[in-house]
């Protein structure tokens, strides 16, 4: 099968630069400045030990790069992207079906809604719970800076189980230097992992120091994350499992700078103009309003981050002093 990877930023490109490099067929849908530095110098994905220039089918959109019968489709774009590269999928045609229809779509975001929008168009749907540590900051550069491995990929059915094509692509993911498995219910691991994406609105607004309370802000919004769940009534691996799970690496610096920031934090930095906030802190207001749990910092995130976007705001320019004046 050909892995056509949709968003080859940090995590898709790593993803999708380690399976080539460990002989998977692996083609590439990479936009603007960055899918043409690829097409004219390869992929450079660089790692702790070693750095890969990787030559990859690349083109800007799937109607251009051209679909197949065996393929699967691996979606790493930002959450707030999703109904975009859905919308591009289900545009298309395999075998005389939508692409959504014909392929499998395995969903490497973070969040839990993308799984969702996905099965309103299509019925072979995976989550991908992603603990990579990945930067993406300069056209057809990739860092990964996970060690030993390079992150741990848990896979299975949207649905709950997990069938051949899980265990088959946690095979090559492991082949690939990432811990790669399957599981029964790889949306109870999304939502461990979004109890601590919460916290990447912290680090965009704040920055990595801790001074006036980030870790504060840290806790609250995770406290209140649980308490919805616990609401809702949806199960969420435990801290000591997942933690125990994710043992296998840690981020480790490349050219001797260590990680800059999160997902969110790169996002501000590249000047996208959007982030993924809504998807993460404003999943868990969602939640809270369905059923009755207060999510004041959530909410309070969501919003200084909706500023921060709106006035081209630099990652870290906040006080974590001055979000818990406002919280007050």
């Amino acid at each position: 099968m050909r892995y056509v990877i949709v968003g080859a930023g940090g995590v898709g490109g790593v993803i999708g630069g380690l399976l080539a490099d460990a002989g998977r067929e692996v083609a590439l849908v990479a936009r603007g400045a960055h899918g043409d530095a690829i097409a004219a110098d390869g992929l450079l994905v660089r790692r702790p030990d070693r750095d890969l220039r990787l030559r990859v089918p690349v083109a800007p959109t799937v109607a251009r790069l051209g679909l197949a019968a065996d393929d699967v489709v691996l979606i790493a774009v930002k959450s707030q992207q999703t109904a975009g590269v859905l919308a591009d999928l289900a545009a298309e045609e395999v075998d005389g079906r939508r692409a959504t229809d014909a392929l499998p779509l395995l969903m490497a975001q973070n969040g839990v809604a993308n799984e969702d929008a996905a099965l309103r168009l299509g019925p072979d749907v995976h989550g991908i719970c992603v603990n990579l540590p990945a930067t993406h900051l300069e056209p057809g550069v990739v860092i990964g800076e996970g060690s030993p491995a390079a992150g741990v990929l848990t896979i299975g059915l949207a649905v709950g189980g997990a069938d051949d094509l899980d265990r088959a692509v946690a095979a090559d993911l492991t082949a690939a230097g990432f811990r790669g498995r399957e599981d029964e219910d790889v949306i109870a691991w999304k939502r461990a992992k979004l109890l601590r994406n919460v916290s990447n609105a912290v680090q965009a607004l704040c920055g990595h120091d801790d001074e006036d309370g980030a870790e504060r802000l840290d806790r609250l919004a995770r406290e209140e994350a649980s308490a919805a769940f616990d609401a809702a009534g949806l199960p969420v691996v435990g801290d000591d499992r997942y933690a125990a799970d994710i043992s296998g690496y840690s981020a480790q610096a490349v050219g001797g700078r260590g990680r800059a920031g999160g997902s969110t934090w790169q996002s501000l930095a590249r000047g996208q103009g959007t982030v993924e906030t809504d998807w993460l802190n404003g999943e868990i207001a969602r939640l809270g309003r369905l059923h009755g749990v207060p999510t004041p910092v959530n909410v309070l995130l969501q919003r200084a981050m909706w500023r921060l976007v709106r006035d081209g705001g630099a990652p870290g320019s906040m006080r974590p002093a001055s979000l818990l004046a406002e919280l007050a």
